[in-house]
């Protein structure tokens, strides 16, 4: 840690999910009436924001949001749990982001998002928390935003030693042609037998990438989470870290690929899950953790976020996630 409080800076989005419980996710044509209805505030940047302060860090956050009741709700939140937000902008043309998740009986989500005013976070923006994020132990970055919003607030990060830790989702909105830590340092140790001459990040300066499954095949064609991690180490400056849902997650520095199965809980919703995984994992890693304890920490923080209705609400605290690693739920 740079000082005595563990400090996360979030460059991110804000979407209200305006969230649909059904008993199974509609096909095409299909019309159905849903057996729950809820508003929730969430977007991944508010997210892990939120969830790395129920955790214990101090936090702050960088984005838009629309000059509007959702915009306001939004503030409020913020100043509420104690998150700094004197560098989100009120936007005065764009509305605040809105999504609808659509969540089955299991648990599993599908969600369709309008992003608004997140498109419009710039590289102005960014600069304006300089001094935020040079106090950073850990940047947190997205694909919900602007691409170039994201890679000027890595570059500060790099020019602070600040870590970055890249969520890359949703993969489509940082094309892979456009994104790739600049870590030509480190390429030469990556300690895995094989990797592909494919680069699928470009101009950005990551020191853990922290894809999902899915994600980590599109950005690099590999069907596999291992050949998948293969590929993409050599982009970062220290790991990857790969959820795998209920499966846990995999983890590969320089030194080890492991797999760390997940907790056995009772899945309600999985929205959030993956942003209350990286946001656990950023916070340990902030503490000064192995990527080990990390990973293992950010294990608990996701399954619990399972287990409860909306994106923020589900977001645990610390004691929650404490309790859970010492009852020993893990998958075996």
């Amino acid at each position: 840690m740079k000082g005595s409080q563990t400090r996360i800076i979030v460059v991110g989005s804000f979407v209200t999910d305006l969230m649909f419980k059904v008993k199974h996710r509609p096909g095409p044509g299909e019309t159905m009436l849903a057996d729950g209805f809820g508003m929730f505030l969430g977007g991944k940047g508010f997210n892990q924001a939120v969830a790395a302060r129920r955790l214990g860090a101090d936090v702050s956050i960088v984005g838009r949001v629309g000059s509007d009741p959702f915009g306001d709700m939004f503030m409020a939140r913020l100043a509420q749990g104690g998150i700094d937000s004197s560098r989100v902008k009120r936007d005065p043309d764009a509305g605040t982001a809105i999504a609808t998740p659509v969540v089955d009986e299991k648990g599993q989500n599908s969600i369709i998002a309008a992003p608004r005013a997140n498109m419009r976070v710039t590289p102005d923006d960014v600069l304006a928390a300089e001094e935020q994020i040079a106090a950073a132990d850990i940047l947190m970055l997205q694909f919900e935003i602007p691409v170039a919003a994201s890679r000027r607030a890595a570059e500060f990060a790099r020019d602070h030693q600040t870590l970055v830790l890249l969520d890359p989702a949703p993969v489509r909105h940082g094309p892979p042609a456009e994104v790739r830590s600049q870590n030509a340092d480190t390429r030469s140790q990556n300690c895995m037998p094989e990797h592909s001459t494919t680069r699928p990040l470009d101009h950005f300066y990551v020191d853990y990438l922290v894809p999902n499954e899915i994600e980590a095949h599109m950005l690099t064609g590999r069907m596999t989470a291992e050949e998948a991690a293969a590929v993409l180490l050599p982009e970062t400056r220290q790991g990857v870290v790969i959820s795998l849902g209920e499966e846990g997650a995999l983890a590969v520095d320089r030194d080890a690929l492991n797999r760390f199965p997940g907790h056995k809980v009772k899945v309600v919703d999985s929205t959030g899950a993956g942003d209350a995984f990286r946001a656990g994992l950023a916070v340990r890693i902030a503490e000064g953790a192995g990527l080990e304890d990390a990973v293992r920490f950010a294990n608990a923080c996701g399954a619990l976020a399972c287990t409860v209705m909306g994106a923020e609400p589900s977001m645990p605290k610390r004691g929650v996630v404490e309790n859970l690693l010492k009852e020993g739920t893990e998958r075996t």
